[in-house]
């Protein structure tokens, strides 16, 4: 790591923007800046200060310091460089765009640019070959994501726009009905001439020999007392014709605009998602997930303790295999298996299965084949079968970790690299290191994945997310002060694996009354429960 911090103080040393690319506390980072002023010197001509475990790199702005904090080890030529950068960046975005001074005042109205200005200069601490225009346009580059929110914000607004002149619409109609209604009673409708009134005709709109109101609902009509009726006269839509359903309210949705859009950015491979909530009769509809009635599921856990100068301390392996079945009506079945032929694996079945059944042609049945297995079992069924297997032959260990700490000088310099055998292909490898207690992240100078620093618990955790045959082997290289090599131990490791080393296979599923095999799925997993290098 080079650059640890950029910042921008002032003369007394408070924190306007600051940007931290390793993991720093707060209260870490506002000491190193604060202590900073009581460490410039007057008269003097560089513009770097070094102490016991930083350096600053800083450039007078005014009334304000521009001001890099790396360590030691970095490369002062390429901080300067970073520096220049900075400076011309901080003063081209203020004074020309903003018409802010190089003030206190200024910097904290455009905190939020200039640190993702500071971002498109710096990664990982390191500086990008980048100019002072690229980085100005990348900052000002639109947010597709934020174009598309506003368009549907805004569509969405003017769908209950126009919700709110229909219904206004409605209620206006609504009004005019009543004071007909009012006004003229039965006669009032008949002497629009072409309405005609039957007592057994369908109707757009019900009428009241007592005066007419609203109707229930969120639709408006009008209610009778005696006798329904009906009339559709000419020229005049009644009042229901344009009313909503009932029991529907203001709905919001996507203009014609809109979803032209989204079909344009999916059909540029885009992935939109949209809020799309089903009505309650849909989601009460909704059919469950299909799932099939039987499950088995073969699972490893591997306890292994590997010496750091090589060997096997401990090299242990439990399996189980356990069954889940759903429905009560397929519990009267067989399971039949096949194992991987593997001569140092001890199998040991569960006491109400028939060992004899087993032993001869490796099926997994009850001793009393009119007792039903049990159904609808939780969390991880019922077991059927167990395994172990035991030894010292580092042939078989799926990976293997070899760690080199040698002192020279103020530093200790670590290596790891690993070492996987191709039996399997490993899933989400976390090897984790035990580092002395650091203020700071480790330098790390070289490494196959990615890493991450626990500060809290002073580990240094290496990840890889899948190791197959394109790396079955890789390293890693860090840095730290000195320290006794013991401190790195035990090396702890997780990872798991889709295959298992009993290669334990389910054949088919035995009905014992006869008929097709119900379906199952069957489920293999590999994985670590304590996995150390001492």
């Amino acid at each position: 790591m080079v650059v640890l911090a950029a910042s921008i103080i002032s003369k007394s040393g408070k924190a306007l923007v600051s940007r931290q690319f390793v993991d720093m506390s707060r209260i870490r980072i506002e000491g190193l800046l604060a202590a900073f002023p009581k460490l410039v010197g007057t008269g003097k001509q560089h513009t770097y200060i070094e102490t016991e475990n930083v350096r600053y790199v800083y450039q007078p702005i005014e009334s304000l310091y521009l001001l890099l904090v790396t360590n030691k080890q970095s490369n002062i030529l390429e901080d300067l460089e970073t520096l220049r950068l900075l400076s011309k960046l901080v003063s081209s975005m203020l004074v020309p765009e903003y018409s802010l001074s190089l003030e206190e005042d200024g910097i904290c109205r455009t905190a939020f640019e200039l640190i993702f200005a500071f971002d498109e200069v710096i990664s990982l601490g390191h500086k990008e070959n980048v100019t002072v225009a690229q980085v100005k346009q990348y900052c000002e580059m639109e947010s597709h994501e934020e174009k598309l929110h506003k368009l549907v914000l805004q569509s969405k607004i003017n769908e209950t726009k126009d919700v709110m002149k229909r219904k206004a619409s409605e209620i206006d109609k609504s009004k005019i009905e009543k004071n007909r209604g009012d006004k003229g009673g039965f006669m009032s409708l008949q002497s629009m001439g072409s309405g005609r009134i039957d007592s057994g005709f369908s109707s757009d709109m019900s009428i009241s020999s007592s005066g007419t109101g609203f109707g229930s609902g969120s639709g408006f009509g009008l209610s009778t007392d005696v006798d329904s009726f009906s009339t559709k006269p000419k020229g005049r839509p009644s009042a229901s014709a344009t009313a909503p359903p009932k029991g529907l309210g203001m709905q919001l949705g996507k203009s014609q605009k809109t979803n032209q859009f989204l079909e344009s950015l999916k059909a540029e491979g885009e992935v939109i998602l949209e809020d799309v909530r089903p009505s309650a009769s849909q989601s009460r509809s909704a059919a469950p997930l299909p799932t099939d009635p039987i499950t088995l599921t073969a699972e490893e856990k591997l306890n292994v303790t590997l010496k750091r100068d090589g060997g096997v301390s401990n090299f242990d392996v439990q399996g189980t295999l356990s069954l889940q079945i759903l429905n009560q009506d397929d519990g009267l079945i067989q399971v039949q298996i096949e194992t991987g032929g593997n001569p140092g694996i001890l199998f040991k079945t569960h006491p109400n299965i028939n060992k004899e059944l087993f032993s001869n042609e490796n099926i997994l049945g009850l001793k009393d084949p009119n007792r039903p297995f049990p159904t609808g079992q939780a969390g991880d069924g019922v077991g059927l079968l167990k395994w172990r297997m035991q030894t010292v032959d580092e042939s078989v260990v799926p990976l293997t970790i070899n760690c080199w700490p040698s002192v020279s000088g103020k530093d200790t310099y670590v290596s790891i690299e690993y070492e996987a055998s191709s039996m399997f292909d490993l899933q989400n490898v976390v090897i984790s290191v035990p580092l002395p207690a650091l203020r700071e992240a480790p330098g790390v100078r070289q490494i196959d994945g990615e890493w991450r620093f626990d500060s809290r618990n002073s580990i240094l955790e290496w990840s890889i997310l899948l190791i197959d045959n394109s790396n079955r082997s890789g390293s890693m290289e860090f840095v730290v002060p000195p320290a006794d090599t013991s401190v790195f131990f035990p090396i702890s490791v997780r990872f798991t694996a889709a295959s298992t080393f009993s290669d334990l296979k389910v054949l088919t599923i035995l009905p014992i009354k006869g008929g097709p095999s119900p379906k199952f799925t069957q489920r293999t997993l590999l994985s670590t429960e304590n996995y150390q290098v001492v």
